[in-house]
């Protein structure tokens, strides 16, 4: 493999980090403070990008850039895959556009503390973003928390009680999951002397005991709660009392996506796919990722509430992840990888779309939306798009990755794995497909028209629609062979084909 030292790591990081600080001294100076915003998430964005250029033309190489020493033998470091590019550019990507959003949502509700919002939101890239590209699992562990500590201003911005409860149990969760973080972290360093991210992994069955193995697996799950696998999933619905771009934020761009993508760097590359299969540990995580399949899916049914039921389904979408990378199969690895981005940009645009019908007509329960379809055209085309691909159906490229997962669990010659992710996607069909019927084709009420009878209702501001509408139309771009889609499936393939037993 080949390896370069470059500092673009380290000035991506620093793109969020400057922002912050601008941000803040910019805090009487709203079009400043925002312009701040637009301009760190762009530069980012080019940086990552070049990131991928390099990646690309190395066919799976790698850069590297090490700042300081931590441990004997760890580094507060930076490497820069593949697998951490999948991450990186979503994160990065999305920033622009769910900026652009907040900026239009902020301003329509006169939001009140709006620097405190931009400020932690840069945070909490900063952190996403470090997650991504960390070279070990301590450096992983430093942004982890980054993002942890950042994101709870955002869970209770609003305030409120519901607001103050939802941060409480949001920091109580995973706070204590950084601790289960470290805890493991530490124990892998004492076994083998070091927490680099290695192909293949770096713990070894000589390395301790089979139950001990086990124990130290089994403590790195519980240090990734924000991957909201079930049952430490509660404080996720309850999160919902966040402002929407932060719900979108939680869901879609950094928090639960630090938590998925942290188990895969663990079953890939500490554990490796032999020692994982040696261990019997897929079984283990296939049999989680399959009762959060099926069973958040169901309380999803249940849900009135638009972001509620969104929050469940995220819950099940994201242990679709956790379901392919336990196959320990090439496809099935592949196919959780590409889920990453891929339901990113689908569950953005359905958050993104919850919050524009919230802002232009006050309502929050599907059933409320009787009708709002063939009022709010370009926001409800983009929630069916994206709940389509939920479903797993083309247009959309839900389709393409949880081909690659039922793909993977032929590969394991696993037909039950199989019916569940089957069956998973009807789940999707039947609590998604009702709030689009009721959209289109219900009728509503005269006086449901009206924003609480202040104006009728209409499409919200260009600065929330155009955002929504993009990701969207990215979410059917990438079901489809093309530049953009090509480069995304070879990420996901180069970081697979390094990966040993796969």
């Amino acid at each position: 493999m080949i390896e370069i030292e470059s500092i673009r790591p380290v000035l991506a990081l620093l793109c969020p980090l400057t922002a912050a600080f601008l941000i803040l001294a910019s805090r009487n100076h709203p079009n400043i403070r925002e312009s701040w915003t637009m301009i760190a998430s762009v530069m980012q964005f080019l940086v990552v990008l070049s990131m991928l250029l390099i990646v690309k033309d190395l066919e799976g190489g790698v850069i590297t850039y090490s700042i300081f020493n931590m441990l004997p033998g760890v580094d507060l470091a930076f490497k820069v895959d593949a697998f951490g590019l999948l991450f990186a550019i979503t994160s990065a990507s999305l920033w622009i556009l769910v900026s652009s959003y907040s900026i239009g949502y902020m301003r329509s509700l006169h939001e009140h503390a709006q620097t405190r919002y931009y400020f932690c939101f840069a945070f909490a890239i900063l952190g996403a973003e470090g997650v991504a590209m960390s070279a070990n699992l301590l450096t992983m562990f430093i942004f982890y928390e980054i993002l942890t500590v950042a994101t709870y201003p955002l869970v209770a911005h609003d305030q409120t009680e519901e607001a103050l409860f939802a941060g409480r149990k949001y920091l109580a969760y995973l706070l204590t999951s950084g601790v289960f973080f470290l805890a493991a972290s530490l124990i892998t360093y004492s076994l083998v002397g070091t927490t680099d991210f290695r192909n293949g992994g770096i713990l070894t069955i000589d390395a301790a005991s089979r139950s001990a193995l086990m124990v130290l697996f089994v403590l790195f799950l519980l240090g990734f709660m924000k991957s909201a696998w079930m049952p430490f999933h509660s404080w996720l619905p309850t999160a919902m009392a966040a402002p929407t771009p932060v719900s979108a934020l939680l869901h879609a761009v950094a928090v639960v996506k630090a938590g998925v993508f942290g188990i895969v760097r663990i079953v890939c590359y500490i554990y490796g796919v032999d020692l994982m299969s040696q261990l019997g540990l897929g079984i283990l995580l296939a049999s989680i990722a399959s009762f959060t399949m099926i069973t958040a899916s169901l309380f999803a049914i249940a849900q009135d509430n638009l972001k509620r039921r969104l929050a469940y389904s995220t819950i099940s979408q994201l242990s679709y992840i956790l379901f392919g990378v336990a196959l320990l199969k090439p496809m099935g690895v592949t196919g959780a990888m590409l889920h990453i981005p891929f339901h990113g940009f689908m569950k953005i645009t359905l958050f993104l779309c919850a919050g524009s019908i919230m802002v232009a007509s006050g309502k929050k329960n599907i059933s409320e939306l009787a009708g709002i379809g063939r009022i709010m055209p370009f926001t409800m085309f983009a929630f069916t798009v994206g709940a389509i691909g939920m479903a797993g159906a083309p247009p959309a490229c839900g389709f393409v990755s949880k081909w690659f997962l039922c793909m993977g669990t032929l590969e394991a010659e696993n037909l039950a794995l199989l019916a569940v992710i089957l069956i998973s996607s009807l789940l999707d069909v039947v609590y998604f497909f009702p709030i689009i019927y009721i959209a289109f084709f219900g009728k509503p009420k005269e006086a449901e028209l009206t924003n609480g009878g202040k104006r009728e209702i209409k499409e919200a501001s260009p600065f929330m629609v155009i955002p929504l509408t993009i990701t969207a139309i990215f979410s059917m771009v990438f079901c489809v062979p093309n530049p953009i889609s090509n480069v995304i499936i070879t990420l996901a393939k180069l970081a697979v084909s390094g990966l040993g037993g796969v």
